[in-house]
């Protein structure tokens, strides 16, 4: 079986894989010795997770927030290899959303600040200060980002519109069979209706000469 690509990012995790993480973590430093089946294991972390509030929760759900942020920034930067058919390089581009838009403003300022920081780092970062925004502070992020889908919705269209309009043929929308010259008549075919006409000239030679009688 094929592997995956090495180089593709680390898939996110979900709030409930932090929890499950979290007490496995925990069972190994309280009872290292005792081995537990992964059944029983995940029976009662299953357990444990729907007795919890959602103010117990929040800690979970904030870092699976954190590790979204750090996926979807680390998917900006991977280039999976391209395989089959090549991707029309004049086909319009995908707009960026107002998360992104506010992570390409404000990278450079957490490089320069924290210039030791990995990629995945400064995407926590960069997470972290998008969430700490208000609704107001966002807002001119988002708006963009709808300006940028409607443009890209109407170069989708026309851009669709116009490989339609290169595919059609010289034949102006006719038959193939209709655009055909007519194709020559055989000679065989020549030779036969030549012999018919000698044959008819005689007939009616044949009926001159029966009515002079």
């Amino acid at each position: 079986m094929a592997k995956g690509d090495p180089r593709k990012p680390k898939g996110k995790m979900s709030a409930y894989a932090y929890f499950v993480q979290t007490c496995r973590e925990e069972h190994k430093k309280k009872s290292p010795e005792i081995p537990v089946s992964f059944s029983e294991f995940s029976k009662r972390c299953s357990g444990r997770w729907k007795a919890m509030t959602d103010k117990e929760k929040s800690r979970f759900e904030d870092m699976a927030k954190q590790d979204k942020v750090r996926y979807d920034q680390e998917m900006m930067h991977y280039m999976p290899g391209k395989r089959g058919k090549k991707k029309d390089p004049n086909a319009p581009k995908r707009p960026p959303s107002g998360f992104f838009l506010f992570c390409s403003e404000h990278r450079p300022q957490i490089k320069a600040q924290y210039p030791s920081l990995g990629i995945g780092d400064v995407a926590k970062k960069l997470g972290e200060m998008w969430n700490g925004l208000t609704d107001a502070n966002k807002q001119p992020f988002l708006m963009k980002a709808n300006k940028l889908k409607d443009k890209y919705q109407k170069d989708v269209a026309d851009y669709k519109t116009k490989s339609k309009a290169g595919g059609v043929s010289m034949g102006m929308g006719m038959p193939m069979a209709n655009c055909m010259p007519p194709k020559p008549m055989m000679k065989s075919n020549m030779d036969d209706e030549e012999d018919d006409e000698e044959d008819e000239e005689e007939e009616e030679d044949d009926d001159e000469y029966d009515d002079d009688e």
